[in-house]
């Protein structure tokens, strides 16, 4: 059996990613959405976005730890859908909560702050989207990982933002944010072990 090529996979992952929105879209066109569909769009939006940023995060620790670079190649295209579920939540916020009124929006900036944390959020996300390109990482050079790194700022973020919004009942943040913790620890001890085992190398040499 021939095994899959890099292009299937990625179609592959493109159907699957996609699923979570057609699934949205779905409830929304056959009423299914409950008494404040709005409210559930927003919340549905919000926790795929956080989902597809984690599993984003979790490629290079995957790609560290079972040492498959190849894994690398996967990780753009759902680095693209977390972009593209904030953008969809954001749009469910200026567009149906705020009927695209630049005074209402302000004004809920303004006065609250999970809007405002979450607003962050995803304008510093939008920058990651627009320079994802290989022709941007190439221009931007050592630059694009500096700036790429801000993803786990964007990532405490939007589980600020995910806390703010439940208010009572933290379980689920807290377990996002475990898993966020996870995954940096991972990446910091696995990229130490290298820098050490690298010093060795060169100790020996020398």
């Amino acid at each position: 059996m021939n095994k899959l090529s890099t292009f299937e996979i990625k179609c592959v992952i493109f159907i699957i990613a996609l699923l979570p929105f057609l699934l949205m879209l779905w409830n929304a066109l056959t009423d299914s959405l409950g008494p404040n569909p709005v409210e559930a769009l927003a919340k549905e939006s919000g926790i795929w976005s956080l989902r597809f940023l984690l599993i984003t995060l979790a490629f290079t620790p995957a790609k560290m730890i079972f040492k498959r670079p190849g894994l690398q190649k996967y990780r753009r295209v759902v680095a693209l859908f977390t972009f593209f579920y904030c953008s969809v939540h954001f749009l469910i916020f200026i567009g149906f909560e705020h009927s695209f009124s630049f005074a209402l929006i302000i004004e809920d900036l303004y006065n609250s702050p999970i809007v405002m944390v979450g607003l962050l959020a995803y304008l510093l996300l939008v920058p990651l989207a627009v320079t994802s390109t290989n022709n941007m990482m190439r221009k931007l050079g050592k630059n694009w990982k500096k700036l790429h790194s801000a993803v786990y700022v964007i990532g405490l973020l939007a589980i600020l933002h995910f806390a703010l919004t439940v208010k009572a009942d933290l379980t689920r943040p807290l377990f996002y944010g475990f898993i966020l913790l996870a995954l940096f620890v991972i990446r910091g001890i696995v990229r130490n072990n290298k820098k050490t085992t690298a010093s060795k190398t060169e100790a020996v040499k020398d």
